[in-house]
Order: C-alpha cells, then sequence, then structure tokens
C-alpha cells in the first residue's frame, strides 16, 4: 500500500506579540543563519523588532532589505545572489514580498517563514505564488512555508481593506469546494476527501465566529487559521481546487483586463457572492457574513462596473481551460450575468 506524504509547517504561532518571539521559533529548528525580506516601507515598522529578536538568539542575519518588485526576472536574480551560508528565507509583510521570498526559497530549495502582516489572501499559507511573467500577474510554483508566524496585533494595525480582502478569499472556499464537487461528478477531477473535510472546517469554523468588530482578537485568529488550513487543504490534493474555483476565475480576468484592479480577496469576495447564487449554494450565509462584517459597505465605495464583472465572467474559463467549473459551461455563466445586473443585493454593490 502507498501511503500519502503532504508537507505541512513545523512552525505555525499565530496570535498577540509573536513578532517578537520569532528569534525563538526558529532557533528551536537549529536554525542559525538567516535572510529577511520586508515589504515596502515594513524596515521602519517592524525592523527592530525583528532584528533584535535574532540577536537575542544569536541568529546571524546574512541579509535584510526591503522587496517591492514581483517581477519573476527580479526574483531568479534575487534568489541566486543569497549568501551560499543561508539556511531559511524569511518574508515579513503583505502578498508582493511574501510571494516573492516563497519564490526564492522555492528556487534556492530553502525554508520559508512566512510573516504576513496583513489578512488579504491564503496567499501566505499556500505553495503558490503570483508574480508578474511578461506583464501579466501569473500564478508559480513555490514553497509551501516551513513556519507560519502571525501577530495579530500587528494584523490589527492593517487598513480594514485588507480584513476585508482575507473575509472574501476565505469565503470563496464554499463555492470553490462547490465546483470541485461538479467537476468530480462530470468526470474532470477526482475528489480527495481530506482535503475537502479541512477545507469545509476552515470556513465554516470561520463563518460561524462570533464577534462585535472583525478587528476582534478571536475573530483575527480564525480567519488567520483558517487562512492558513486553506493553504493546507490545497497540498493534500495537490493543486488548488479546494481554494479555488469559478469565482477567482472571475478574479483572474479582472486582474487580466482591468488597469487597475481592487484587492484579489474583494473581487474574489463579489464573485464568490455570484456563484453562489449561480450554484443555489449557501448563497444566504454568504450575504449574511459579507452583511455582518461590513464587507459590503466597504465594497459599494469603489465604484465597480458590472461591465467589468460581465466581461471576466465571458472570459473566465479561458484562464483554466483544463479545468471545468461551473462557468465553464455557457449556461451558468449566461445565469451569473442575469444575478450580476438582476441580484437586489448587487444593486446596493455596483450602485
Amino acid at each position: 500500500m502507498n501511503g500519502s506524504h503532504i508537507a505541512i509547517p513545523t512552525i505555525l504561532k499565530v496570535g498577540k506579540g509573536t513578532l517578537k518571539d520569532i528569534g525563538s521559533y526558529i532557533k528551536d529548528s537549529r536554525i542559525e543563519n538567516a535572510v529577511v525580506y520586508f515589504g515596502n516601507g515594513l524596515v521602519n515598522m517592524f525592523g527592530d523588532t525583528v532584528l533584535q529578536s535574532f540577536q537575542k538568539e544569536n541568529i546571524n542575519v546574512l541579509e535584510y532589505k526591503e522587496l517591492d518588485s514581483i517581477k519573476i526576472e527580479d526574483i531568479i536574480d534575487l534568489a541566486f545572489s543569497i549568501d551560499s551560508k543561508a539556511q531559511i528565507i524569511v518574508g515579513i509583510g503583505g502578498g508582493k514580498v511574501i510571494d516573492a521570498a516563497k519564490y526564492a526559497a522555492y528556487l534556492r530549495k530553502l525554508p520559508f517563514i512566512s510573516v504576513p502582516t496583513s489578512a488579504s489572501s491564503d496567499g501566505f499559507s499556500s505553495a503558490s505564488a503570483s508574480l508578474l511573467v511578461n506583464g501579466r500577474r501569473t500564478s508559480v510554483p513555490a514553497k509551501l512555508a516551513y513556519g507560519i508566524i502571525a501577530d495579530t496585533d500587528v494584523i490589527k494595525s492593517a487598513p480594514e481593506k485588507f480584513l476585508y480582502s482575507g473575509i472574501g478569499d476565505l469565503v470563496s472556499k464554499i463555492t470553490a469546494l462547490y465546483d470541485w464537487v461538479f467537476e468530480d461528478e462530470h468526470g474532470y477531477a477526482v475528489l480527495n476527501d481530506f482535503a475537502m473535510m479541512i477545507a469545509k472546517k476552515a470556513v465554516n469554523s470561520f463563518v460561524r465566529t462570533p464577534f462585535e468588530s472583525i478587528k476582534d482578537d478571536l475573530f483575527l485568529r480564525e480567519l488567520l487559521d483558517s487562512l492558513a488550513m486553506s493553504g493546507i487543504a490545497n497540498e493534500i490534493a495537490g493543486n488548488s481546487s479546494p481554494a479555488s474555483g469559478s469565482e477567482h476565475l472571475i478574479s483572474h480576468a479582472l486582474d487580466k483586463t482591468l488597469e487597475h484592479p481592487q484587492l484579489h480577496g474583494i473581487q474574489v469576495g463579489i464573485a464568490t457572492y455570484i456563484m453562489s447564487k449561480v450554484q443555489d449554494h449557501r448563497y444566504i450565509r454568504v450575504n449574511k457574513i459579507f452583511e455582518d462584517t461590513g464587507f459590503w459597505d466597504y465594497v459599494s465605495t469603489l465604484g465597480l462596473k458590472r461591465e467589468d464583472y460581465a466581461r471576466a465572467i465571458d472570459i473566465a474559463p479561458s484562464i483554466k481551460p483544463h479545468r471545468h467549473t461551473y462557468l465553464h459551461e455557457k449556461k451558468y455563466r449566461e445565469l451569473a450575468k442575469k444575478v450580476l445586473y438582476e441580484d437586489e443585493v448587487l444593486k446596493k454593490v455596483f450602485g
């Protein structure tokens, strides 16, 4: 009998004040030499805290600097300029630096520590990176995090739009999983029951979390834990199906067609509601979490255009032609556009 072997993070620390203890978490893995990359403007904010923590544990920081580019050529150059003594790469910041650091780690076959400063998507826990390839955002293979260290005090200090983005990305697992079942039923995919279970538990735990504010510590921990579990579900499945379905195809299409796309999770969240109506599956729950968290209130301020989403719905199947989500069938694309233009909730969102 052949068993399954999957990678999971060795370090998982989510809570208040974890950033100041980052050195001790890494030291426990017998790491002595590290390379640290920060997001734009974050050295001033968190540099002293991180470097002092490393110094306290006698971990040598061979290099630390801010990264702003996600051009694949720049990351390749960066990766192969890393000191040969490096034992680990640490990425601290938002999606850009996390993606850049994890891809550099993948190229150099080094473990990667993911330290998100916002909870805008599940990217901090996934084994893929969104980089610029020939000027277009493209998903490429990367390194699953050896460790995830998320400080809820830091996450709380980020602008609320990043939390709304994370909420949208997490709730999207509802429609993504339904798409995966749809593909399995039509002979285009094979479900992994364990990955399905992990992804379902992640989203269900989150949407049932009581909260008064989206900056409540419990709410933030649930959001971060559930986003991390989403990355593990993908690893178990061997692909992104547990976390990414037709709603993500709409967002990817918007990225390709709009000059200034919105945050990933914002686009995905809106598309999740559309697809939950198309699938006739849990749309009441999706709408409730978006209403209760203020997601819809925020989205309604963005001046979004229905035409952009209608075009993205039509383009969606071409983003991943090898898949067969609901949007890969014309009748469901037509239904999605009908929802887009006629749904009462979306009338408030799009104005």
